[in-house]
C-alpha cells in the first residue's frame, strides 16, 4: 500500500501558502485541534498561512513528516446530533517540522520573518516550568527558554520594533498559561540579565493570550481498526490522527487578536472572547467533573470503557441526573442553565462516542486531587443552594473512596482489589488512604472526610453528608 504523499491530493496549492505559525510541539492534540482549524481555513481561503513545528523532544520521528511531505489524516469520529459521524481529511497545514536539538539556527531564522506572527505551544504541564537557564545555549532545555531565546533573536532582528510583536497562545492544560508563561519568561528575563528595553517590548509588543483547548484526539488507533482505517483511505498513514467530533478552542484576545487569527471565523469550534472563565467552569464541572464522578461507580459496576458504561441504560440515567440536576445548577460561576444544559448534552453524546476507547482505569488518575478540585466546589454551591446533600453527588463520592481503599503495596504501587482481581491506585494520596483503610469503614470514612488537608474544609459539617456516604460505602462494600 502506497504511503500518504501530495501525489494523494487533488490540489497541492496549499504548498504555496507562506509560514505564519511557529508552534512547539508535534502532538496529537496540536494536530487535531490547532492545525485542524488552519487548515479548514486554508481550504476556504481565509488564514491562507501554514505552520513551522518545532520538535522540543528526542522521543518519536520527525522522519514520519519528511516522508508523507508534512501531510497527515484527522479521521473524525462521532455522534453528531445523534447521528453517527464520520469524516476523513487529509490536513496541509504544516509546512516543516524542525528539531530544536538539530536545526536551532533554521528556528531561529524564523524569527526574521515578520510574517510568522503566531506561536502556538504545548508542551505538556511538565513543559510550562522554570528552569533557570541561560538562553544563550544551542538550544535552551526548557521550552520557556526556548521560546524567550527566539523573541530575543527577533527583538534584535527588527530592532526592537512593536509591529514585530507576536500573538502568543499556550494549550496547556493549565489554568491561565499565558499569564503563567509571562510568569516564567519574566524570570528567565531578570536570569539572563537581559535589557529593561527588550523586557517591555516582550510584554508590550506581544499579546499572550490564556486559552482552553477541548478535543479528545485518541491520535493513530492499533490493530485492526488501523488495518481497517488504511483500506478505507487507500493509504498509509504513519501520523494517521482520529479525533472526535467534539472541538473548542476558547482563546482570550481582543479585536486585535480576533484579526490576525482569522482562521477563527471557519468554525464555532473556535471562540475568541475577553473572558474564557465560562468555557473553563464549563469544561471542569461537566466534562471533568461528571468523569471524576462516575468514576468510581463505572468501575465497581464492572465497566473497563466510558463507551461500555453509557451504554448500560442505569449507569446513563445516573450520570444524566448527577449532570443535569446536581453539578449542572452548581457550578461555582453565574452561568446560563440553558448554556449548561446544551453543553451537558454535548458531553453526554462525546461519552457515547462508539469510535473511542476511553478507559475508567486511566480516567482514575490523580483520582483525590481531581476530586478536590473539580467537585468539592460544586458540593459547597449545592449545599448553598438546597442545604442537603446531593443524592448522586454522595453515590459518586462514596464509590470513588472504596476505589481507593487499597490492600497492598507492592513493586512502589497500591493495589486495591475488585472482584478478586487488583488494579492499581496511581494517586498521590495511596498511602494515606492504605493507611486510613486500617481502620473500621465508619471510622476511616469519619478521618478521610475530616481530614482538611485532603479538601481544605471539614466534610463530616456538610448536613447528613457523612451518614450518606457511609451508607452508600457500606453498600459498595457488601455488593
Amino acid at each position: 500500500m502506497n504511503k500518504l504523499t501530495k501525489n494523494s491530493l487533488q490540489s497541492t496549492d496549499c504548498f504555496e501558502l507562506p509560514e505564519r505559525v511557529l508552534q512547539f510541539g508535534t502532538g496529537v492534540l496540536l494536530r487535531g485541534l490547532p492545525d485542524y482549524f488552519i487548515d479548514k481555513a486554508n481550504k476556504q481561503g481565509v488564514f491562507k498561512g501554514r505552520i513551522v513545528v518545532v520538535k522540543s523532544t528526542d522521543g518519536g520521528d520527525a522522519n514520519a513528516f519528511t516522508e508523507q511531505d508534512n501531510l497527515y489524516t484527522v479521521c473524525v469520529r462521532g455522534i453528531l446530533d445523534g447521528q453517527d459521524f464520520q469524516e476523513n481529511i487529509i490536513n496541509s497545514s504544516i509546512s516543516r517540522v524542525l528539531s530544536a536539538k538539530a536545526d536551532w539556527e533554521a528556528i531561529l531564522k524564523c524569527a526574521e520573518n515578520k510574517e510568522i506572527d503566531i506561536i502556538i505551544s504545548n508542551t505538556t504541564e511538565v513543559g510550562l516550568q522554570y528552569v533557570a537557564e541561560a538562553i544563550s545555549q544551542q538550544p535552551p532545555l526548557s521550552f520557556p527558554a526556548k521560546l524567550l531565546a527566539y523573541l530575543q533573536h527577533r527583538f534584535v532582528f527588527f530592532q526592537g520594533d512593536a509591529s514585530a510583536g507576536m500573538v502568543i497562545i499556550p494549550t496547556e492544560l493549565i489554568s491561565n498559561n499565558a499569564d503563567k508563561l509571562k510568569g516564567i519568561l519574566l524570570e528567565l528575563i531578570r536570569f539572563n540579565q537581559l535589557s529593561p528595553a527588550f523586557e517591555a517590548w516582550v510584554f508590550g509588543a506581544n499579546i499572550f493570550c490564556n486559552s482552553l483547548v477541548d478535543r479528545i484526539v485518541p491520535g493513530k488507533p492499533k490493530g485492526k481498526v488501523l488495518e481497517k482505517l488504511n483500506k478505507e483511505l487507500g493509504y498509509q498513514d504513519d501520523l494517521l490522527t482520529v479525533a472526535e467530533v467534539f472541538s473548542l478552542w476558547a482563546i482570550e484576545g481582543d479585536e486585535r487578536v480576533k484579526a490576525k487569527l482569522s482562521f477563527a471565523s471557519v468554525d464555532v469550534g473556535v471562540v475568541i472572547t475577553e473572558d474564557i472563565t465560562k468555557f473553563k467552569e464549563l469544561k471542569l464541572r461537566l466534562l471533568n467533573g461528571t468523569h471524576t464522578l462516575g468514576c468510581g461507580v463505572a468501575i465497581l459496576s464492572g465497566f473497563k470503557t466510558v463507551k461500555e458504561a453509557m451504554q448500560n441504560t442505569d449507569f446513563y440515567q445516573y450520570l444524566h441526573t448527577l449532570m443535569m440536576e446536581e453539578l449542572a445548577p452548581s457550578i461555582p460561576f453565574e452561568i446560563d442553565f440553558s448554556e449548561s444544559q446544551s453543553f451537558g448534552n454535548k458531553v453526554l453524546e462525546r461519552f457515547m462516542n462508539p469510535h473511542l476507547e476511553h478507559q475508567w482505569l486511566s480516567i482514575s488518575l490523580n483520582f483525590s486531587s481531581k476530586m478536590k478540585m473539580r467537585n468539592v466546589p460544586m458540593l459547597l454551591r449545592y449545599y448553598e443552594n438546597n442545604g442537603q446533600p446531593p443524592v448522586h453527588f454522595v453515590r459518586g463520592f462514596a464509590a470513588y473512596l472504596v476505589f481507593m481503599k487499597a490492600v497492598k503495596f507492592e513493586n512502589n504501587t497500591y493495589f486495591g482489589e475488585l472482584n478478586q482481581q487488583s488494579y492499581p491506585i496511581n494517586d498521590e494520596t495511596a498511602a494515606l488512604f492504605y493507611e486510613k483503610w486500617r481502620l473500621p469503614t465508619q471510622q476511616a470514612v469519619h478521618e478521610i472526610l475530616s481530614d482538611t488537608n485532603l479538601w481544605d474544609i471539614d466534610l463530616t459539617q456538610l448536613p447528613h453528608f457523612e451518614t450518606e456516604v457511609l451508607f452508600q460505602v457500606q453498600g459498595f462494600i457488601q455488593a
